[in-house]
């Protein structure tokens, strides 16, 4: 089989390597369709995240979908053929944070495509894959390109969660990639009565507008455009800031009414925090980290029909065009989700 493995900042190759056949309790899969994550962009374009470095060839991609192709002894409820969404969240179940419920915070979590153990946790851009019967989502009735939509979408879902009530709530979303768009999606499904969003692309802000936001800004070209939202303390309840960008986390901060609350997505590496605002206007920031059950929650939503994530898939490459489709991954000017298709 083919995999797609990163070497160093702009070093990525298409590998050779043997397929696994499953055991007790996994099943084989072939992997139709992988989207590439910020995280993904940010090992080929930088070799890392942060302080996280490459330290050894890893194997990309985590955002994946495919047909299971063989079973391993003891699987129930799948068949050979099912399209499934493959969840990269692998927690041990026994440490203390699993035990308390907070699988996404597993001291010995082993997430597709991740540099931050040593030896790395190779990803799922592959062509043939073995998971856990426990990782795989029935994905019938949707396409192999909305599977892979899953993983994004879980991590919006558990956003959403950390944000609360948001029934008739005002939102504020702070970027508008492919987490911001889902946000927004997610938002409005759980009831929020209007969604702003800002971005610095008129493209970007175009999709935030076809799928849901109700008014969205470009701080590019109107950096005051949030100034009308200060008045009287400020208009939102909630802020997804999705960038990471300290800019942008200011900004949606003097926007935020008092006791607002700020769900932090985004990451682009520590920044400074306006916490003399935050203290003032009695705000609560609250982290949001990966996800673990609102994976299948998400694939539910997506076949039911009640969230619609085939807009956000503007392009599909071929693996053997994997350079390509990183390089347009990137450009936020024609692409939201670009997705590999490996099959």
């Amino acid at each position: 089989m083919k995999s797609l493995v990163i070497h160093a900042p702009l070093d990525l190759r298409i590998k050779e390597s043997v397929a696994s056949d499953p055991g007790p309790g996994e099943v084989q899969i072939a992997i139709a369709a992988g989207g590439i994550c910020g995280s993904d962009l940010h090992y080929y374009q930088h070799g890392g995240i942060g302080s996280i470095r490459l330290k050894e060839p890893m194997i990309l991609g985590h955002e994946v979908s495919g047909h299971i192709t063989a079973l391993g002894e003891g699987v129930e409820d799948l068949k050979v053929g099912q399209l499934v969404a493959v969840s990269p969240s692998r927690p041990c179940h026994d440490c203390v944070y699993c035990h308390e419920g907070k699988h996404n915070h597993c001291l010995n979590m082993r997430f597709y495509g991740s540099a931050m153990p040593f030896p790395h946790i190779q990803g799922a851009f592959r062509q043939v894959l073995v998971a856990d019967q426990a990782q795989c989502a029935p994905a019938d009735g949707l396409t192999a390109g909305e599977a892979a939509m899953a993983e994004p979408l879980a991590v919006c879902l558990h956003g959403a969660r950390q944000a609360g009530e948001l029934l008739g709530k005002r939102v504020l979303v702070t970027g508008c990639g492919p987490i911001g768009l889902l946000c927004i999606l997610a938002a409005r499904r759980a009831g929020a009565a209007e969604i702003v969003a800002t971005d610095l692309t008129d493209f970007t802000l175009k999709m935030a507008s076809e799928n849901g936001a109700d008014r969205v800004i470009n701080s590019r070209e109107d950096p005051d455009g949030l100034k009308a939202y200060e008045i009287n303390k400020g208009t939102f309840d909630v802020l997804f800031e999705c960038t990471g960008v300290a800019p942008a986390l200011a900004a949606g901060i003097a926007a935020l009414r008092p006791r607002g609350i700020i769900v932090q997505l985004g990451l682009g590496g520590d920044m400074q925090v306006p916490v003399q605002s935050i203290t003032a206007k009695e705000l609560q920031l609250r982290g949001s980290f990966r996800f673990h059950e609102e994976f299948y929650t998400g694939v539910e939503l997506m076949q039911k029909g009640l969230i619609n994530v085939k807009p956000l898939i503007t392009q599909t490459l071929d693996l053997a065009d994997a350079v390509k489709a990183f390089e347009i991954a990137a450009d936020r000017t024609q692409a939201m989700k670009a997705q590999i298709a490996f099959a």
